[in-house]
């Protein structure tokens, strides 16, 4: 069985063909420019592949996303139609995705922010905040990582609030679903925190009318994709005060260019696409379960639905 790489990082693609080469001795792993015979190719991993690279590839059987996100596979415009995607997701990544959330959701409802800009200029600023149970986060995606990660939140103590396309039912979690939802979901929230997959219905929809009906002051956490931000609109309503200051872990181009205003916005924090970053160690295990599962059955428990994009 051959199997492909095909990473944005050629040393990324390095590291996870010489994992996937350690755990599956028995297969053949190339990367993307090692293949001699595009039809031998069985699998491919990738990392937002090139437009009509999958497609170049007749007989292959799945493509895996290294990551739990596949909106980069969906984007190739030539996709075949009948392509199985299979995501990478496991108790690492949700684990990650839960760490982060929970240490800037604290950020925010201790201030942080203004805490070390008070120790910028040498300000004594004792700021008190209230304890979490006055405090209401709403997470937006309840997903594998989104269910998780408001446990996590509502555990420590904060009003809990999720929001999904469907309704789920979540121990400490207020759940709700719809348009109706939505808006009742940000409107009351302190801490808005975005985990939704991205798709045509979420592609930008954090915009100036998402963020008018989030609760004046309130901040702001995307570690899902930039693709549902209006960066315009998201920098407007942070100059304008109605929102008080924006985690952002994810951009609609990465890496972010020098010339962005979020590097140097001073209600604004930057972390570059690592909430739940994979690495090839951990990341090859479940890839070659996956594939390996799929090989002797046909299926994959991790397949996503082209029609709903997740």
């Amino acid at each position: 069985m051959i199997i492909a790489v095909s990473m944005l990082n050629p040393e990324a693609q390095d590291w996870w063909c010489k994992e996937l080469s350690r755990l599956m001795p028995e297969d053949t792993i190339v990367p993307r420019d090692g293949i001699e015979n595009p039809e031998s190719v069985d699998y491919a991993l990738v990392w937002r592949p090139a437009t009509g690279w999958i497609a170049s590839l007749p007989n292959l059987r799945a493509v895996i996303s290294c990551a739990a996100g596949v909106d980069h596979i969906f984007a190739d415009s030539a996709l075949p139609a009948d392509m199985p995607v299979i995501r990478t997701i496991g108790d690492d990544l949700t684990q990650r995705m839960k760490e982060y959330v929970l240490l800037h959701v604290l950020r925010h409802h201790r201030r942080m922010p203004d805490i070390c800009a008070a120790q910028r200029n040498r300000e004594w600023n004792q700021i008190v905040t209230p304890v979490a149970s006055e405090r209401t986060v709403a997470i937006l995606g309840l997903g594998n990582l989104g269910a998780t990660a408001a446990g996590a939140v509502s555990a420590i103590g904060f009003r809990t609030l999720g929001w999904s396309r469907s309704l789920k039912r979540i121990g400490g979690v207020e759940c709700h679903a719809g348009e109706e939802g939505l808006r009742a979901v940000i409107g009351a929230a302190d801490i808005v925190v975005n985990l939704l997959p991205l798709t045509d219905e979420t592609r930008g929809l954090i915009d100036a009318a998402f963020l008018a009906a989030m609760k004046p002051g309130a901040s702001f956490i995307n570690a899902g994709r930039g693709g549902h931000v209006v960066e315009a609109d998201l920098l407007a309503a942070l100059d304008a005060g109605q929102l008080s200051h924006a985690t952002l872990d994810v951009f609609e181009t990465e890496p972010l260019p020098d010339d962005s205003p979020f590097w140097s916005h001073p209600s604004v924090t930057v972390t570059p696409h690592i909430a739940s970053m994979i690495d090839p160690m951990t990341g090859a295990r479940i890839v070659a379960r996956n594939i390996r599962e799929h090989r002797d059955t046909g299926r994959s428990p991790f397949e996503v639905s082209a029609e709903r994009g997740y």
